[in-house]
């Protein structure tokens, strides 16, 4: 099954939030899209307003439904709480490890570095974007791709110190996945309390 090809503008208008980053389109119509989008809407029930927040959290990530749904059930039969470890295993996928690292300038391209083999972890290429990075584990650029263009400019100027479960060497260009991250170092703006009460409904 594809994954969403369409204009990400018209989704983070429909969320509210510029979930694929920054996004212009949204300053200057942040209302929903559509014939009926700058026009007075009925109140969201409750099951839309969950709804909403899986669907949310699936574009961020860019996850199909099949896997999300997967991620949520090994989540719930994990001890501790089901939304934060769901969460954390979305942070633990090796292309949002490699958007995280600023290897790639959004989550879309550092899918697209992994499938075209430009990644390795420990030192194997890895091309599988879903592959769960474990605390340890090292991830860089493959020596034949660190002259890749896109990987300079989205490495240029990129504070690795903003997620304290990373640690990255500029000479190997290459980041450590120190540890899970705590829920209040993840920054992502989803509800997770919601998705559960969804799936658990």
């Amino acid at each position: 099954m594809a994954r969403y090809t369409g204009p990400k503008s018209r989704i983070a208008r429909k969320f509210g939030e510029a979930i694929f980053g920054a996004d212009k389109v949204l300053s200057k119509r942040n209302y929903p899209p559509g014939q009926h989008g700058n026009s007075r809407r009925r109140k969201t029930s409750e099951y839309g307003v969950m709804l909403a927040e899986k669907q949310k959290a699936k574009y961020t990530y860019g996850v199909l439904e099949r896997q999300f749904r997967n991620l949520f059930e090994k989540a719930a039969s994990a001890n501790g709480i089901t939304g934060e470890i769901l969460l954390q295993s979305l942070e633990s996928r090796l292309d949002n490890i490699v958007y995280r690292l600023g290897i790639a300038p959004s989550r879309a391209a550092a899918r697209q570095l992994v499938g075209h083999r430009h990644i390795v972890v420990d030192g194997e290429v890895v091309n599988i974007p879903s592959y769960a990075v474990k605390p340890g584990q090292i991830v860089g650029v493959r020596e034949k791709s660190k002259s890749l263009e896109v990987i300079a400019n989205s490495l240029a100027g990129f504070n690795h110190s903003k997620y304290p479960w990373l640690e990255w060497d500029e000479n190997t260009k290459a980041g450590r996945y120190l540890h899970i991250p705590e829920r209040a170092d993840i920054p992502e703006n989803i509800k997770e309390q919601l998705i559960v009460e969804l799936y658990s409904k």
